[in-house]
């Protein structure tokens, strides 16, 4: 196992030091399950047998390739105590002769979030849990919890973050293999941030994570959302099902307020997620911001306003990134800005600020920090990184039809001169049908595009590659933007290219990987970095114009 891959291992089995012993019984009444009286307590909860401590409850789940109780037998040899499963997991326990006592409940995954809060202490209602933010949405979380956390240490707070890109419980940051862990990783790093003094934490929440119980037995002080466009429906199916799987956060067993962005008026998804939100936690209990136009609401807007709460007013450019305010209904005001480029970012700032606001920070004080601190120029590993300029080269996490229009416009050049290239594939076992349309909308949105690998994984590249470049075409065809398309592979070779053809005053974005250091292909893993070979290619590319000279 190579550095990389051992710190992402340590960092799913990080737990507190002082955990707090679940007897069987008890945890078989969690379960709503049946076990036998046996005098055994469990000190820990792993859904993975290689994960294991002496003293844990092994979670034999149900997987997509395989049952877990297939390796209850390397589950004993490492500790555990006792077997969670359900019916099929206890006749496969018994034909393998496992003598660990066996909790047997009719759907084990629902019940691991309330035990791993148990044994692991990790919200207690005595004042020490940290302050606690959820960031949901198609595209902005990680961005948005990154800002967030970057306004609470502003503000004096000791944070955390658990997210896609690196899990902070304190100083070190250890890179994370999930958008949200499994729901005993994150009961156990919640304590574990306790323990550690941390005093507030940000945490991406995926629709993955609410449907497959990641987040169950966590209750958010603030949970923000985003927006919501085509992703993930090789999951769930429709957008109606997306949106209601994302809409599970915004009810009272999960989260105490919330914070929902509308785009705009026509922003439906928008509209029905603060209607959702305000039906289950009360109006009072939630604010929407306004990026654009009037939103209509269920509440007086006041003299001469609309219905949102926050409105995000005198929107203007700061270098490559924005200054804007936030007019409460009220009257009370924010000045905001970020240094990060691109429209997105503007509303992922001002998710942040709000979300700050609504967990209790006087506005007078933020405004302090906000003035004096600058928190929402912080860097994003992958998120809009800002790699060279001349010509400007930036690697995005863009891997979606909505995101990558949105990270295509804030790429433009200033000079009519200036052309727009994109480097960009898309993820093998994935959504087949947003291929095409990406496909499109790299057409439309640049000047030259460039189609290659993403994350094949089992499936074959090539095909992935023609599906998106399909749509390329069909839309060059019709009249869109584009004046070449090419499809180029290896990536490396791709970014190569792009900045081959790339003059001064054009703009080259790579996008899709973001901060993702290895290409899954076939079940290995090749080293590959997109920031690193543009930077790469960057620096060739200066050095042929020196010897040109």
């Amino acid at each position: 196992m190579d550095a990389t891959a051992q710190q992402g291992h340590d960092a799913q089995t990080m737990r507190p030091a002082r955990p707090r012993p679940l007897s069987l019984a008890e945890t078989a009444r969690l379960a709503g399950g049946t076990a036998p009286v046996r005098a055994v307590d469990v000190t820990g909860i792993s859904l993975d047998s290689r994960q294991l401590r002496p003293g844990d409850l092994y979670a034999a789940l149900p997987g997509a390739r395989a049952h877990g109780a297939q390796f209850a037998v390397q589950a004993a040899r490492a500790g555990a105590v006792a077997v969670l499963t359900d019916a099929e997991g206890a006749a496969l326990l018994e034909r393998a002769g496992v003598e660990l006592p066996v909790v047997v409940a009719p759907d084990p995954r629902r019940s691991v979030g309330t035990i791993a809060a148990r044994v692991y202490g990790s919200r207690p209602q005595d004042g020490t849990a940290p302050v606690l933010f959820a960031v949901t949405g198609t595209n902005g979380k990680t961005t948005t919890t990154y800002f967030t956390n970057s306004v609470l240490r502003a503000l004096g707070h000791r944070t955390g973050l658990i997210g896609t890109i690196e899990i902070l419980a304190g100083e070190q940051a250890i890179p994370s293999r999930l958008t949200t862990p499994e729901a005993p990783h994150v009961h156990a790093l919640l304590a574990l941030m306790r323990e550690r003094g941390i005093t507030a934490a940000s945490m991406e929440v995926s629709s993955h994570a609410l449907r497959f119980h990641r987040v169950d037995g966590v209750r958010y002080d603030v949970a923000g959302f985003t927006n919501l466009t085509q992703d993930h429906l090789d999951l769930h199916g429709s957008m109606e099902e997306y949106f209601a799987v994302k809409a599970q956060l915004f009810t009272p067993e999960r989260t105490r307020r919330a914070v929902v962005v509308v785009q705009d008026e026509d922003d439906a998804w928008g509209l029905r997620m603060a209607e959702h939100a305000r039906e289950q936690l009360g109006a009072e209990h939630v604010d929407t911001v306004a990026l654009r136009g009037d939103v209509p609401g269920d509440r007086d807007a006041g003299p001469g306003r609309h219905g949102a709460d926050w409105t995000l007013t005198a929107l203007s450019r700061r270098g490559i990134g924005h200054a804007f305010a936030l007019q409460h209904r009220d009257g009370r005001s924010l000045r905001v800005s970020t240094a990060l480029p691109g429209d997105f970012n503007v509303a992922n700032a001002a998710l942040a600020v709000v979300m700050v606001v609504a967990s209790g920070v006087d506005v007078a004080q933020l405004q302090r920090v906000l003035d004096e601190e600058d928190p929402l120029t912080t860097e994003v590993p992958g998120r809009m990184q800002l790699i060279g300029t001349e010509p400007t080269a930036v690697v995005d996490f863009a891997h979606n039809p909505d995101a990558l229009r949105r990270a295509l416009g804030a790429v433009e050049p200033p000079s009519e001169e200036g052309r727009v290239l994109v480097v960009f594939g898309a993820t093998g076992e994935r959504d087949r049908t947003k291929r095409p349309v990406m496909g499109e909308v790299a057409a439309r949105n640049a000047d030259v595009v460039i189609v290659t690998d993403d994350d094949p994984h089992d499936e074959d590249p090539a095909g992935i590659r023609e599906e998106v470049a399909a749509g390329a075409r069909a839309a060059r065809a019709a009249g869109a933007r584009a004046q070449e398309v090419l499809v180029l592979a290896p990536r490396a070779v791709a970014i190569r290219a792009a900045v081959a053809m790339a003059g001064p005053a054009d703009s080259v974005l790579v996008a899709g990987r973001g901060h993702e250091t290895v290409q899954e292909i076939r079940g290995v893993d090749h080293p590959l970095d997109d920031r690193e070979e543009l930077r790469a290619a960057l620096a060739d590319a200066q050095q042929g114009r020196w010897e040109d000279r």
